[in-house]
C-alpha cells in the first residue's frame, strides 16, 4: 500500500511545481517586469529545443534503460552527456529566442519572462505532471487495479520493480521533487539573464558560459541517475547551491542592464 503521507508528499510536489511560477509571475506583473510575448516565446523554445530536439537524440543515443549510452556502458560518458545535451540544446535554444524572434525585447524584464516560461512550463512538465502520474499509479496500486492494468502490458519484473518503487518511496522524495525546481526555476532564470546579456553584447562566449554553467549544473542528476552519489540529500544540497547562485546572480546583473 502507498500511504496517505506519501500521497501527500505527491501532491506538495504538484502545489511547489505550480505556485512558484505563478508566485513568480504575480511578482514581475505587479512590479511591471512582465511580457505576456516573451513569456510565450521561452515556453515554445522550451518545447522545441527541450522536447522535440533534444528528446528526439535521446532516442537516437540513450540505451532503453535510461541509463547509459547505446555503444557504451561508460558512466563518465553518460554523465558527460547527460550534462551537455540539456546545456546544447536549451541554451542555443535562448540564444535562437533573443538573436532571431525577439529583437525588440532585449532589456532585464524580457530574460526575467523568458526565464519564467522557460522554467516555468519545464516545472509543469516535470514537477505537475511526474506528480500527478504517481498520484494515478498510487490509486491503482492501493485499489489494488495495478495488476490488472499497468502490469499487463509490461514484463512481470518490471512491473513488480515499479510497485515496489512507488510503496518504498517516502514523503521527503516527493517533497525534495518539487523543491529541485525552485532551484531549476531560478537557474532558467539567469541563465535566460546571462544569454540575453551576450546577445545585447554580441558576445557569444556569453552563451558558451551558460552552456557551461547549465552542463556543470546537470552533473549533479546525472551522477545520482548512475549511482555515483548515492546520497540523494547531497544532490539535493548542491543543487540548492546553484539555485541560490542563480537569485544573486539575477539580482546583481540588473545593473549591468541598466547601464
Amino acid at each position: 500500500m502507498v500511504t496517505q503521507l506519501q500521497m501527500a508528499g505527491m501532491i506538495a510536489q504538484i502545489l511547489i511545481a505550480i505556485l512558484v511560477p505563478v508566485a513568480i509571475f504575480i511578482y514581475l506583473y505587479r512590479k511591471k517586469a512582465f511580457s505576456w510575448k516573451v513569456l510565450g516565446i521561452g515556453i515554445l523554445i522550451f518545447i522545441i529545443f527541450s522536447q522535440v530536439l533534444e528528446k528526439a537524440l535521446h532516442i537516437a543515443v540513450l540505451d532503453p534503460s535510461g541509463r547509459s549510452l547505446k555503444w557504451t556502458n561508460s558512466a563518465v560518458m553518460f554523465v558527460a552527456y547527460g550534462a551537455l545535451a540539456a546545456g546544447v540544446f536549451e541554451e542555443i535554444g535562448r540564444y535562437v529566442g533573443f538573436k532571431f524572434l525577439l529583437k525588440r525585447n532585449r532589456q532585464y524584464r524580457d530574460g526575467l519572462s523568458f526565464g519564467l516560461g522557460h522554467g516555468g512550463i519545464e516545472g509543469i512538465l516535470i514537477g505537475v505532471l511526474s506528480g500527478v502520474n504517481a498520484l494515478v499509479i498510487a490509486n491503482l496500486i492501493n485499489t489494488g487495479m495495478f495488476e490488472s492494468t499497468i502490469g499487463a502490458t509490461i514484463p512481470a519484473e518490471q512491473a513488480a520493480l515499479i510497485k515496489d518503487q512507488f510503496i518504498n518511496t517516502g514523503f521527503s522524495m516527493y517533497l525534495l521533487g518539487g523543491i529541485e525546481r525552485i532551484s531549476a526555476i531560478f537557474a532558467h532564470i539567469a541563465f535566460s539573464l546571462l544569454v540575453l546579456l551576450g546577445v545585447r553584447e554580441n558576445r557569444f562566449l556569453y552563451v558558451l558560459y551558460a552552456i557551461g554553467l547549465h552542463a556543470l549544473m546537470d552533473v549533479v542528476p546525472a551522477m545520482y541517475q548512475v549511482g555515483t552519489i548515492q546520497n540523494v540529500w547531497i544532490a539535493e544540497f548542491i543543487i540548492a547551491l546553484f539555485g541560490v547562485a542563480a537569485i544573486v546572480y539575477i539580482l546583481k546583473v540588473r545593473n549591468v542592464f541598466q547601464n
